[in-house]
């Protein structure tokens, strides 16, 4: 089984989704039905990204972050300041 890796806005989006789905329709803001396929939409986007994140290879998943930027013996000495 072959598994994309997903980026954590996925899981966050997801999480908001479902949080806000399930808050609209206890209000009434939004009909039942409704409030369900959404509901049911976002828990699966976030069982989505939790087979992601446990199956992906965490190669392609620190390429896939913005702030990853590996840190060599040298460059990393560069990096802090040492008080004297």
């Amino acid at each position: 089984m072959k598994v994309a890796p997903l980026k954590s806005s996925f899981m966050l989006i997801s999480m908001l989704g479902f949080m806000i789905s399930v808050v609209y329709t206890s209000f009434g803001k939004l009909s039942e039905t409704w409030g369900f396929t959404f509901g049911f939409v976002f828990a699966l986007m976030f069982v989505a990204s939790l087979i992601s994140m446990t199956h992906a290879p965490i190669d392609q998943q620190l390429k896939m972050a913005e702030d990853f930027s590996p840190m060599h013996g040298s460059e990393h000495h560069k990096t802090h300041v040492h008080n004297k």
